[in-house]
């Protein structure tokens, strides 16, 4: 394999001194062309730094000539967007929310906007399908099983109060005792009751067990949760007579509920008690009624 050394000038270029197999590399220049557009993307560069934010600083960046924000387009994006809806955002920041469906224009604008504030707030929680997550005691908001109550009107005072929380003093407050480990129960007579509470919901139990149960929960439990195990939404007592459970129903989980108590905590989210980040009344009725026609009955 022969080649040329030289350049189109007849110059002799040399090489870069890397050899492989014979093969030499040349040190061709680079094409002028090339050159400049170079220089322009460094001169390109300059000017922007110079024009737009660019370098960090210790709480933010030089703002640049334009003082170019996207931040600040975004903000301007959502003010003009809720210019636009001002008038049916005032009529959902004030609506009955019993009669909410009797305007189909302002409830589907509330269900929209309320799943995007769904998605952004309380997904992380309650998963992005509102399925909830049993591990952590997150509950399925996609059934119509409610411990403080399913009513669109007691979803939006759920959601602007909170439950067990120390920003609102009218949270929804309740708490169950620790039977095991506040010695109100031996072990032996809670794991008697573990098997009672399983059958009242016919899951699987120890029939023979759980006959010494009833006793035990009429006189620990059923001023809770009733005589007849439906639970009570003031209070937020779960019902347990039916297949649902919020921690799980083996054996080893409703025995931890009953030895340790449980104690969930959800925030308020009102923008009363959330200096940054909270919802306005709007959003709050937003997101309820959102909730409220995820169930299966409206």
């Amino acid at each position: 394999m022969s080649y040329n050394k030289q350049d189109e000038d007849g110059a002799d270029v040399g090489t870069t001194g890397h050899e492989w197999d014979g093969i030499e590399e040349l040190n061709n220049p680079l094409p002028r062309w090339w050159v400049w557009c170079f220089y322009l993307t460094i001169v390109w560069g300059v000017g922007y730094m110079i024009a737009y934010p660019a370098w960090p600083l210790i709480s933010g960046a030089t703002p640049g000539l334009l003082e170019y924000s996207t931040r600040g387009e975004v903000a301007q994006d959502i003010a003009r967007v809720d210019a636009e809806n001002s008038d049916i955002i005032a009529q959902l920041a004030s609506v009955d929310l019993n009669t909410i469906r009797d305007n189909p224009e302002l409830h589907g604008f509330a269900v929209n906007a309320g799943a995007n504030i769904f998605g952004a707030n309380c997904s992380q929680c309650h998963g992005r399908g509102a399925a909830g997550v049993q591990a952590g005691g997150y509950p399925n908001l996609l059934d119509d099983d409610w411990l403080w109550g399913g009513e669109i009107d007691q979803i939006a005072y759920t959601i602007t109060h909170g439950i067990r929380n120390e920003q609102s003093y009218d949270s929804h407050y309740s708490q169950m005792p620790a039977f095991g480990t506040d010695g109100l129960l031996e072990k032996s007579e809670i794991e008697t009751l573990v098997q009672y509470v399983l059958s009242l919901s016919r899951a699987d139990h120890d029939p023979v067990v759980a006959v010494g149960g009833a006793e035990l929960f009429m006189d620990n439990c059923a001023s809770c949760h009733g005589d007849n195990a439906m639970g009570q939404t003031e209070i937020g007592a779960p019902n347990l007579s039916d297949a649902i459970w919020l921690y799980g129903s083996s054996n080893e989980a409703v025995y931890t509920s009953i030895y340790n108590a449980r104690f969930g905590v959800m925030p308020a989210w009102s923008e009363d008690y959330r200096a940054a980040g909270g919802l306005s009344a709007a959003e709050v009725n937003a997101v309820a009624a959102y909730v409220h026609q995820l169930g299966t009955t409206q």
